[in-house]
C-alpha cells in the first residue's frame, strides 16, 4: 500500500512548511488527487488519520480534491473534462489525445497557526 509512503512525505512536507513559517501546528490540508494518479482517496484519508499523531497535523483536517481527467484533443485542438474513462475526445471522438490533468497528486494549501 505505497499511500503510507505517500502520506509520510505528505507530513514531512508539512513539518517543512510549518518549521519555514515558524509555526507549530497545521490546522488544514488540502491535497488534489487525480483519478489517474493510482492513489486511492480512502486508503490515504485512513493513512493520514494514523501518521498524523504526534506530528504538526496532529488535529489537521484533510481535503481530498478529486480531479477529473482533463484531456486535449490533438485532432480538434478543444480540451475537455472525461465524464467517464472512455478515451475519445467528447467533441469529434478522437482518440488522438493528450492528458493534461487528473494524473497526479499535489499538496494544495496549508493553514497554520
Amino acid at each position: 500500500m505505497h499511500e503510507y509512503s505517500i502520506v509520510q512525505s505528505l507530513l514531512d512536507s508539512c513539518e517543512e512548511h510549518a518549521k519555514n513559517n515558524d509555526s507549530t501546528k497545521v490546522t488544514k490540508v488540502v491535497v488534489k488527487i487525480g483519478v489517474l494518479s493510482g492513489v486511492e482517496p480512502n486508503l490515504l484519508q485512513t493513512a493520514f488519520d494514523t501518521f498524523k499523531e504526534k506530528t504538526v497535523c496532529e488535529n489537521a483536517e484533510f481535503i481530498i480534491n478529486h480531479q477529473k481527467i482533463v484531456v486535449h484533443c490533438h485532432s480538434c485542438g478543444e480540451e475537455s473534462t472525461l465524464e467517464k474513462h472512455e478515451f475519445a475526445c467528447p467533441k469529434c471522438e478522437s482518440t488522438h489525445l493528450k492528458v493534461i490533468d487528473g494524473e497526479e497528486m499535489f499538496l494544495m494549501s496549508l493553514e497554520m497557526e
